[in-house]
């Protein structure tokens, strides 16, 4: 269930100012939550977030148990050159997922 959805631009202008949205499917559960019968439904939760901007990173977030399920995050670049924006994520476990979107920037 670890996907993305990512909101960027395919063009973008030099020194034009893009949002980038994602929004990651995690169930975050913190661990403090039971079940049905009583028993604790064990934390998975995602522990950090980056965005790469042609191997740059130009976002970082930390997430902790508080962070509702399904994570959803907006922010701002500044458009330099054409590249790849890799949006990165790391769950609890150490496991890492990716996905990645391509920039055009016109002159």
């Amino acid at each position: 269930m670890n996907t993305i959805r990512i909101a960027a631009p395919r063009t973008a202008k030099r020194g034009e100012i893009i949002e980038l949205r994602a929004l990651i499917r995690h169930p975050m559960e913190s661990g403090f939550r039971r079940g049905a019968s009583g028993e604790v439904i064990a934390r998975d939760i995602i522990v950090a977030f980056e965005c790469l901007y042609d191997g740059e990173p130009v976002f970082r977030a930390k997430f902790f148990p508080a962070v509702a399920a399904n994570p959803f995050l907006t922010f701002h670049t500044v458009a330099t050159e054409s590249g790849r924006l890799e949006f990165r994520w790391t769950d609890q476990h150490g496991a890492v997922f990716s996905d990645a979107a391509d920039l055009t920037v016109e002159t």
